[in-house]
């Protein structure tokens, strides 16, 4: 069953931290789905802060990865799969070794290589209101 929090900003993100943060135990990849300014990346710092990352968090458009360590040498990875054109660009740089690591993996733009998101992935699904708040559903794997 979906879970569904309103925001009222990007920066009142506290909301959703405190509800994907029980998740992040039981969970390993998160797709973060949202048209441009949705808020995406915004959410993921705030997650990633919550989580006690030490370097400055952002958005990996160019790189398409970054890697973030978090307390007690664990590691998140944070994809941004705007920029790919086909998803064997993600194959190409090692996308099932990321899989295989248990880390945790947060995706931004997971619809781009959409048929490589396991089955047990839980989608973030960000939606911009026109009072510019956002709704956001949470939905968990079955």
């Amino acid at each position: 069953m979906p879970v569904t929090v309103t925001i009222a900003s990007p920066e009142k993100s506290s909301d959703l931290v405190k509800t994907i943060a029980p998740l992040l135990n039981e969970h390993q990849v998160f797709c973060f789905h949202g048209e441009l300014g949705a808020g995406k990346t915004t959410y993921i710092k705030a997650i990633c802060d919550d989580l006690g990352v030490q370097s400055q968090s952002s958005s990996p458009s160019f790189s398409i990865v970054n890697e973030y360590e978090l307390p007690d040498k664990l590691v998140l990875y944070h994809f941004d799969l705007y920029r790919i054109n086909k998803s064997q660009e993600l194959e190409d740089i090692g996308w099932f070794d990321y899989l295989n690591s248990n880390h945790l993996i947060f995706v931004e733009w997971p619809e781009m290589a959409d048929s490589l998101m396991p089955d047990d992935a839980v989608h973030v699904n960000i939606q911009l209101n026109e009072d510019d708040s956002r709704t956001v559903t949470i939905n968990l794997p079955t």
